[in-house]
């Protein structure tokens, strides 16, 4: 196989079936062999029944593994470690790939310099967008599946997003796979695995290449445009970035693990929220907010860990 398309899915068989049918209606060149690997990470619906009929209609196209080991990056190693193809390809399950997605995205490829690639990702509405929902405040479309730098080509100089993005295969053979510490998992919106991932290359001075033509469409559901979720999303975000990056270089001053601007960023925006008088700017403040509440808990987490467990976690 030349290209391994690595799909991770948990409990969402009915959308999981319209991902992989506009999958299976890709066009590539003809000398482009490929596959559709689908990790089922210890799903208890109909996931397992949904896989097996596209397995049927198209055994040589559709593959079906079960990862018991929760949470997205476990579910993505596992598909790597499966993957025939020297290209491995990554979306979600609840997405719609455009036909020439899958031939535009690794096109690139074929030329020695890229080490991986990354395409558009265009939201899908099932709702109106609520009046909080504004462009103009960051900290609102932070959670949005929205990843577009326009219409022409060129090198990345910042990661894409998991849900469109490849990579040669020989790139997790060199730099390791996706940290188990990061990636969504039941019961938490933790992030940052992909990011983190293409973001260990471009420190290595490996290049990306951004590909305005390959475009999947990825849906925004109602469900989601609730302030609860955005909150949670960002506070997720918080714990991960600071899995990610560590604190800022020279920290000092601490009180229980927690750096001390860490602090005072959290009460600088706290205020903000409680004394904004315009509601939008009052939500952002409040995202703002919570995402330094995350960045705390997680340096104080780390601060209360058992040594053993700070060992073990240095190691990997």
């Amino acid at each position: 196989m030349d290209v391994t398309v690595v799909l991770c899915t948990y409990n969402r068989c009915q959308i999981l079936a319209r991902a992989l049918s506009s999958l299976a209606r890709s066009t590539v060149p003809q000398l482009v062999r490929w596959e559709v690997v689908v990790v089922d990470n210890n799903s208890s619906d109909q996931t397992r029944k949904v896989v097996a009929g596209f397995c049927e209609q198209q055994p040589d196209r559709f593959r079906y593994l079960f990862e018991t080991q929760p949470g997205l990056s476990c579910a993505r190693n596992a598909g790597i470690r499966e993957a025939r193809g020297s290209i491995i390809v990554f979306t979600d399950d609840d997405v719609t790939v455009d036909p020439m997605w899958l031939g535009n995205l690794t096109a690139a490829l074929s030329a020695p310099q890229w080490a991986g690639v990354g395409g558009r990702v265009f939201p899908e509405w099932e709702c109106s967008p609520p009046q909080w929902l504004t462009a103009d405040q960051w900290y609102t479309l932070g959670p949005l599946p929205n990843f577009d730098f326009g219409p022409v080509a060129c090198e990345l100089t910042r990661p894409p997003f998991g849900a469109n993005m490849g990579f040669r295969k020989t790139m997790f053979e060199k730099y390791g796979y996706f940290r188990t510490d990061l990636g969504r998992r039941p019961l938490s919106l933790m992030s940052n695995e992909d990011t983190e991932f293409a973001g260990r290359l471009l420190a290595a001075g490996e290049r990306l290449r951004y590909e305005p033509s390959a475009i999947i469409f990825h849906p925004v559901q109602k469900e989601r445009m609730q302030k609860e979720y955005f909150l949670a999303w960002w506070l997720n975000k918080g714990q991960a970035n600071i899995r990610q990056f560590g604190v800022e270089p020279g920290t000092k001053h601490r009180v229980a693990g927690v750096p001390l601007y860490l602090l005072r960023r959290f009460v600088k925006w706290t205020v903000k929220w409680l004394v904004s008088l315009n509601s939008v700017k009052r939500f952002s403040s409040k995202l703002n907010a919570w995402e330094n509440l995350g960045e705390i808990s997680e340096c104080y987490r780390e601060w209360s860990a058992p040594k053993k467990e700070r060992r073990v976690a240095a190691l990997d």
